[in-house]
């Protein structure tokens, strides 16, 4: 049993993923920054963030009073996470993207000669054995 969870802990994904989740972390930290400090200013030239709680649907309880539907805080929640996206994908995944890209163009791997298949085999077999078989 503790064999198993030795194997488990020792595997190279497994650490890959603890390594991944501690700079995921990081990493929020620094996005979140880049959101608060560029991102909610320039959203905040077109919407007022105070108000964006109060834009919704408005519909009258059964006591009497109005409960609103804060669609506001939804839109300003798509609006952070695409404006996040936009952040990872340009400034993180597009440049690595193009550093793989360049590497794979400097060090080109060596294709791997590929075995015949089970019926090329069995055709090299044959035509031998006619050949050998002919007089």
């Amino acid at each position: 049993m503790l064999q198993g969870f030795k194997e488990f802990i020792t595997k190279g994904n497994v650490i890959d993923l603890a390594v991944a989740v501690v700079i995921g972390t990081a990493f929020t930290a620094i996005v979140n920054a880049v959101v608060s400090a560029i991102i909610t200013p320039l959203v905040s030239l077109f919407f007022d963030a105070d108000e964006t709680g109060k834009i919704g649907i408005q519909v009258e309880g059964i006591y009497g009073q109005t409960v609103t539907f804060p669609i506001g805080e939804l839109i300003s929640a798509i609006i952070s996470f695409l404006a996040v996206a936009l952040i990872v994908y340009f400034v993180f995944v597009l440049p690595m993207n193009t550093w793989k890209e360049r590497q794979a163009a400097r060090n080109p791997a060596v294709e791997e000669e590929t075995l015949p298949s089970e019926q090329e085999l069995l055709i090299e077999i044959r035509d031998a054995l006619r050949k050998h078989d002919a007089p």
